[in-house]
């Protein structure tokens, strides 16, 4: 019987061992790796864009979201980043980049952009997901947005402000309308430059997701100095 007694207590004091170190990864190791991560795609983009060829100075200054928005001509390449986006009401240290698709190991880099949604600030709706809780957190305070926030994005040599309209909105993981061109529960009525995040909830958990809607409020060049929404 103490035979028993101590290879069961033996064994239970394993399996406790092996709980703590899993929740230690989860909690801390997989967010120190993101964090370096997510810098190094920061470091990738600044590094691209110092090394592009300087582009005249506008001055047009700000331009209102109805006006064309500056166009791409290259695709996003698949799993690399092509902005870096800002949300104030996250915290001003808050900046992550932003990687097309949003394949599992994408979304350990940054956040991912749905490869069948618009282009950054372009007709459409740019739809971004990204992690709430392991990866670096990024969208942990997810549920703290309210509408009128901004979510500034920049790719190197515009800046795009949108601002939020609706959310957070609550649905389920199947409800693949939410990053529509035109999202039926948003609120829009009509074709403009959208914005979606999503995000999922409960915060432990995956069985819903967390959605906010936004628009394109302005455009501004890089040279012409941070938008009024990044000024503190």
């Amino acid at each position: 019987m103490r035979v028993v007694v101590r290879t069961v207590s033996e064994l239970c004091i394993t399996v406790g061992a092996l709980i703590c170190l899993f929740v230690v990864y989860v909690l801390f190791w997989t967010g120190v790796r993101a964090d370096g991560a997510m810098n190094h795609q920061i470091d990738v983009l600044h590094d691209q864009w110092s090394k592009q060829t300087a582009q005249p100075k506008s001055t047009a200054g700000s331009t209102a979201a109805s006006s064309a928005a500056p166009k791409s001509s290259a695709p996003y390449a698949q799993g690399k980043p092509f902005a870096i986006m800002y949300i104030p009401r996250l915290g001003f240290t808050w900046n992550k980049p932003v990687l097309e698709n949003t394949a599992v190991n994408t979304l350990k880099k940054g956040l991912g952009h749905y490869a069948n949604t618009a282009r950054l600030g372009q007709v459409g709706n740019f739809a971004v997901a990204g992690h709430r809780r392991t990866y670096g957190d990024p969208f942990v305070d997810f549920p703290k947005l309210r509408p009128g926030d901004a979510v500034v994005l920049t790719d190197g040599t515009t800046w795009f402000t949108y601002r939020i309209d609706k959310g957070p909105y609550k649905t389920v993981p199947t409800d693949i309308e939410v990053i529509d061109p035109v999202p039926r529960k948003s609120g829009y009525t009509r074709p403009g430059r959208y914005l979606t995040l999503t995000t999922c909830d409960p915060e432990w958990g995956h069985s819903h997701r967390l959605i906010v809607w936004a628009h394109l409020d302005s455009t501004q060049p890089v040279d012409e100095g941070k938008p009024a929404a990044l000024r503190r």
